[in-house]
């Protein structure tokens, strides 16, 4: 029997990730085209992928305890259908006897009528229960477990015992935070001033963000702000660190901006228009080549813009003290955006940390360099975790005397309940704020301008 075309274009995209690394957001508008797929199937193929990658974790527990034989036993291809076959079953509203004889289906044709066989007894066992009786059995001390709650909520366990160390006083707060990585975020639009305002964006309006709306539905791509890029698609966490950059209070000139770490430029946007309203202006500042073309074309059209140069930041190119304002979006892990990119919770590693926390902290002293004095750098990482967090910027306070932690609240006083791991920070939560777990420092340069 013929593989139904939506579920072998979700495989399609499922070994795409796992072979190539892909970023399935990325890669499910090809296969949908090629594959012809639009309207409910299109949304249909969008789901199974985006859902299975998010519980994988528990999916494959769940497979482990149905299967004659290890995960690492099963053929590639064949647990990639599996893992389609168990959300189908546990995640969403179709028929045990449809989830089952289509994924069979799928197997036969991909891989052999062996293993069409072996997933139709795995699917089996798996569909006798659902997704709560699964969870109580395979986890059921999960909420104070590391290692069963990453079987519950499908994260590995390093990022469960880090995101329960970030969280603090307010552990008791992880399984709503492990859930809430589990949930298809909003989609955001951010309405840049001097180019749209948000009345003209359809939607309702953010509770956090002045410039924001949240799209009830559709394409924004066919938004007419969004197409001629006077408005773009930001989460509202990342429209308030270019917010905070910007209201920081600032004697002296205030003329130059700098966006560090630019790519690929929604935040350099947001800040260029921001700019323009007080006669300032920007420059943004992207290492890779590809995504500095991504920052000129994002930023393409607007005011506020002195250039876009590609430049390693840790080694920049700019005289000290040419800035009155930078801005520091460092990478990280993105364990932040768990929700936009659940692949990064399979693909990072604990040992990633020390290489991203020598970056950030170069990035860190390389803005103090260049802002002047009396001026401000913003910190910001889409990462919760301490080592990215607090650690870093208490390390870089420490080797730079004079410089002083401002308190952000001030900034974005009606950001409520995200008081960060330092005095004076801001960290957001998905499950607080609905919006990415987007960590805020306001370090202000010693000195007067």
């Amino acid at each position: 029997m013929r593989a139904d075309p939506a579920r072998l274009a979700a495989l399609e995209v499922l070994k795409a990730v796992r072979v190539d690394d892909a970023y399935a957001n990325l890669v499910l508008p090809g296969v949908l085209r090629e594959a012809g797929l639009s309207g409910r199937d299109a949304a249909f193929t969008t789901e199974l992928v985006s859902g299975t990658i998010r519980r994988q974790g528990t999916y494959d527990a769940v497979i482990a305890a149905c299967a004659d034989r290890p995960l690492r036993k099963i053929e590639a291809k064949v647990l990639d259908a599996l893992r389609l076959g168990v959300h189908q079953l546990l995640s969403m509203r179709v028929p045990d006897h449809a989830a089952i004889s289509s994924t069979v289906d799928l197997v036969r044709g991909k891989v052999s009528h062996g293993a069409g066989n072996f997933s139709n007894a795995v699917l089996r066992k798996v569909a006798q229960r659902d997704l709560e009786a699964w969870v109580a059995e395979l986890a059921p001390r999960a909420a104070s477990d590391d290692k069963q709650a990453s079987i519950a909520w499908s994260h590995p366990t390093w990022v469960v015992a880090a995101l329960r160390r970030a969280l603090g006083e307010a552990a008791g707060e992880l399984p709503d935070l492990l859930a809430a990585d589990n949930v298809a975020p909003r989609v955001t639009l951010v309405a840049r001033p001097g180019r749209s305002t948000r009345d003209e964006l359809p939607g309702r309006p953010t509770r956090l963000s002045p410039y924001g709306v949240v799209l009830g539905g559709g394409d924004p791509g066919e938004v007419v702000a969004v197409a001629e890029g006077r408005a773009g698609v930001q989460d509202e966490g990342s429209q308030l660190v270019a917010e905070a950059l910007a209201q920081a209070p600032l004697e002296g000139p205030d003329e130059r901006w700098l966006d560090l770490c630019a790519g690929p430029g929604g935040k350099a946007a947001l800040l260029a228009a921001l700019a323009s309203r007080r006669g300032a202006a920007l420059v943004a500042g992207e290492r890779q080549p590809h995504r500095a073309r991504l920052v000129a074309r994002t930023l393409g059209g607007a005011d506020g813009v002195l250039g876009v140069v590609t430049a390693d930041g840790t080694a920049p190119p700019w005289r000290h003290g040419s800035f009155d304002r930078v801005l520091v979006d460092a990478p990280c892990t993105g364990l932040g955006a768990l929700r936009r990119r659940p692949e990064a919770r399979w693909r990072r590693r604990p040992d990633d940390l020390l290489t991203l926390v020598l970056l950030q902290r170069a990035l860190v002293t390389s803005a103090l360099d260049l802002v002047r004095p009396g001026g401000v750098v913003l910190y910001a990482t889409c990462s919760p975790i301490l080592a990215e967090t607090a650690e870093v910027v208490s390390s870089v306070l420490a080797q730079r005397p004079g410089v002083v932690l401002e308190d952000l609240a001030a900034q974005l006083p009606q950001v409520a309940d995200a008081a960060g791991p330092l005095p004076g920070t801001l960290q957001l939560w998905p499950h607080r704020h609905e919006t990415d777990a987007m960590f805020m420092a306001l370090l202000r340069a010693p000195g007067t301008p």
